[in-house]
């Protein structure tokens, strides 16, 4: 029947929190999680490689009724409330022999399945016949409402029970399928719920394969198929939303690089007849039926998993197909599902569309991405991104990577200097002295130095073009901050490879200075004393440059002082103004009485004329600046 696979799946510990992370990423109208890195979808591959289920065969399709009551009699011969569509939990387990195999004082969990599997076996019919056909009718009831398909709470549905009453024919549909659409519908399920229902293993494996960097699953089983053989949990001893919080700041700084898109690539189809089978609808966006479950694979959203670029797409915005509610209590008529859905039944059994993509870059479509999802995927809605702070820093690291630069710039400046003295020196210095050889050595040695400290400078220039685009950048961001918290997400990741490389660069010139240092301390006594010069010149500078930043300093404090002190109060305010007024109208008065007789003594010498007297100003005027 295709369900062989699955049960040999060994016992695995629930990790509610990695489910509801993953619940909280999904976007019901694409049917697909919207991570930071753009969209990812569980696909018909990940079923058959993780559970084993078959995917070949009919769309698991057909009626639905308003009432199981006759049908549920009639096929399981057990009692089923009038107007229910609900077997019995009690009466089901009493049939299989599960309702008093309660598990034991100080019992292990594989010692009471073991029991378990023993009971069973002791109550179902062991020989072929019609008692045989009734209990595994009875156990498929179980396995399809309990655990393949299961939902919240204790009820045991009968929806499938029409498939099954011909047990000849069960293996014959895609119960694949007809899973991955009730994981979909189970993810889409009210966010007021605080758990998810379905078949957990299969989700907790597909985030182990394909976001191994969360760290929740470890390989324990090597060499098994189907995959989810392999995988166990670890064991978190947090509290649940502990470890929710984490694991959604995890995914929200998750690195891009540690997403696995293709995790299947080099595993082999040997000894998986239903892999060989179900490779026709690898790649293939298709439409997943699960009776009224009529769900879209949206594969063309997840190019990258197939081994192409992203081209841009257009987004699902609302579901092209609506269903009746969940409900089963008479809520609805019967269904013809194979008459409804006759269209996409027809693309199932197509094998839907082939996924083809012609796009070199991923660029335009994460920009779609963006604007679609902004801050409910980057970051989430937990985080509000600072974006004028983050701009802030880009700034400022990117005044820090222009004085790294400067530095370097002088440094390598300061290295040709240096070697034009040594080849100056080489050609006026006298062959007796024996150090032809230590010169072209030394001169050598100053080349390659110089040739390192222009390298140091060009990764410090690409470092500054890439700030200063990162910063452009940033600002776009600014202007559209609702629609771009994923860009700036990706800015913050080139910050932190710029910091890195800024500190790599720091440490070759770091290198560069100390082996510098020790070619100076081995140069002839005629270059020392020339570099000492230079050096003392050098610090001459400095000292005169620290000088100058000192007055300049001191005059901005002065006036920053002058500016607080005439804040104070309107008193003091009055009582400054009217000191800088009347002190700048005097010296003002000052200078122009020399300037006169400046020129008046010119005028004398020459037999000029009289000197006139200074023009009239009137203290407190405009031209003064008013007291202001």
């Amino acid at each position: 029947m295709g369900f062989g696979e699955i049960f040999r799946i060994e016992r695995m510990r629930v990790d509610p929190a990695l489910t509801q992370a993953l619940r909280s990423r999904w976007d019901t109208e694409a049917n697909a999680f919207v991570f930071p890195w753009g969209h990812m979808i569980p696909s018909l591959e990940d079923v058959s490689q993780i559970t084993g289920l078959s995917m070949y065969g009919r769309a698991v399709s057909g009626y639905t009724y308003p009432c199981y009551h006759d049908l549920a009699e009639r096929l399981l011969d057990l009692p089923v409330e009038r107007r229910s569509s609900l077997v019995p939990r009690i009466a089901l387990h009493e049939s299989l022999g599960l309702f008093e195999a309660g598990k034991d004082a100080g019992e292990s969990e594989d010692e009471y399945l073991e029991r378990l599997a023993r009971v069973s076996r002791r109550e179902l019919a062991s020989e072929p016949g019609p008692q045989a056909d009734l209990d595994l009718l009875r156990f498929l009831v179980l396995f399809l409402g309990r655990l393949l398909f299961a939902t919240r709470g204790d009820a045991v549905h009968c929806r499938f029970l029409p498939l099954l009453a011909d047990l000849g024919e069960v293996g014959g549909y895609a119960w694949g399928a007809a899973f991955l659409a009730h994981q979909f519908d189970c993810l889409s399920a009210s966010d007021r719920q605080t758990s998810t229902s379905g078949f957990y293993p299969f989700l907790q494996v597909w985030a182990y394969l394909h976001l191994p960097a969360l760290g929740r699953g470890e390989l324990t089983r090597p060499g098994l198929v189907p995959i989810a053989r392999l995988w166990g949990a670890r064991r978190d001893t947090r509290h649940l939303a502990d470890q929710l919080e984490c694991l959604q700041e995890a995914i929200d700084s998750y690195p891009y690089l540690d997403v696995v898109w293709q995790p299947y690539m080099g595993e082999g189809d040997e000894g998986q007849p239903w892999l060989v089978q179900a490779r026709p609808y690898f790649g293939k966006s298709v439409w997943l039926h699960a009776l009224n479950l009529v769900l879209p694979l949206n594969l063309f959203l997840t190019q990258c998993s197939l081994g192409f670029r992203q081209s841009v797409v257009e987004f699902p915005v609302r579901d092209r197909f609506r269903r009746p509610g969940r409900s089963f209590r008479g809520l609805h008529d019967t269904t013809d599902w194979r008459e409804r859905v006759r269209e996409q039944i027809e693309n199932w059994e197509r094998k839907g569309k082939s996924v083809k993509s012609t796009a070199t870059i991923d660029d335009a479509y994460l920009r779609a991405y963006a604007l679609k999802y902004g801050g409910k995927v980057y970051k989430s809605a937990r985080h509000q991104v600072d974006v004028a702070r983050e701009v802030a820093l880009l700034r400022a690291l990117l005044l820090s990577a222009t004085h790294d630069r400067e530095a370097a710039r002088r440094e390598t400046e300061e290295l040709r200097r240096e070697l034009e003295s040594v080849r100056r020196g080489a050609g006026g210095a006298s062959t007796s002295r024996g150090g032809e050889s230590d010169r072209a050595s030394f001169q050598a040695q100053l080349t390659a130095a110089i040739s390192r400290a222009e390298e140091a400078e060009r990764h410090l220039e690409d470092r500054e073009r890439d700030l200063r685009f990162t910063n452009e950048h940033a600002m776009d961001l600014q202007a559209q901050r609702d629609q771009y918290q994923g860009e700036l997400q990706t800015t913050r990741g080139d910050r932190d490879q710029l910091r890195i490389r800024a500190e790599a660069a720091k440490a070759q010139v770091a290198a560069m200075a100390t082996e510098l240092a020790a070619l100076r301390v081995q140069r002839s006594p005629v270059d020392r004393e020339e570099l000492e010069r230079l050096r003392a010149e050098l610090r001459l500078q400095e000292g005169l440059a620290q000088r100058i930043q000192q007055i300049v300093t001191d005059i901005g404090r002065s006036r920053s002082r002058s500016r607080s002190a005439a804040s104070d109060s309107r008193a003091t305010g009055g009582t400054v103004g009217q000191y800088l007024v009347s002190s700048s109208s005097r010296r003002r008065n000052e200078v122009e009485e020399r300037r006169l007789q400046d020129e008046g003594g010119a005028q004398g010498e020459g037999g000029g004329g009289a000197m006139l007297p200074p023009p009239d100003r009137q203290e407190g005027s405009e031209e003064c600046g008013g007291g202001e």
